[in-house]
């Protein structure tokens, strides 16, 4: 893949990602996708498998009224991209931190994607 087509590929999840357009999120994802959600520096969530990430997509659609991610640097390397996000999203859930339904939580984080086939093969967020 081209650097154009990395760049297209990644604001096309991201953009279905901020939507909750879950099916639009797995329509990008190879099926034998690798992904993890590390914050603080520990994996808080893992999925391998378009079944399975469709699943945790889903559940995590539940915890926000609104979500967005804004890309604020784009890098390419050979076999993959990563990105700088600015992310805002409103809980729709109380969650066992203590945060509370209607608090805005605000990260700064980094995606790292790697593509296989034309489609996100391994996508790791960081925050």
């Amino acid at each position: 893949m081209d650097v154009d087509a990395k760049r297209a590929l990644v604001g096309r999840y991201v953009d279905a990602y901020s939507r909750f357009d879950v099916e639009g999120m797995v329509a990008l994802i190879h099926e034998d996708i690798e992904f993890e959600n590390v914050s603080g520096g520990e994996v808080n969530a893992r999925a391998s498998g378009a079944d399975a990430f469709r699943a945790l997509a889903e559940q995590a659609k539940g915890l926000f009224s609104e979500r967005e991610q804004i890309i604020r640097a784009f890098e390419a390397s050979d076999e993959g991209a990563s990105i700088e996000v600015d992310y805002t999203g409103v809980l729709a859930a109380d969650l066992p931190n203590g945060m509370k339904a209607g608090e805005v939580l605000r990260l700064k984080g980094r995606s790292a994607f790697v593509f296989r086939g034309g489609k996100i093969y391994r996508l790791t967020d960081y925050s």
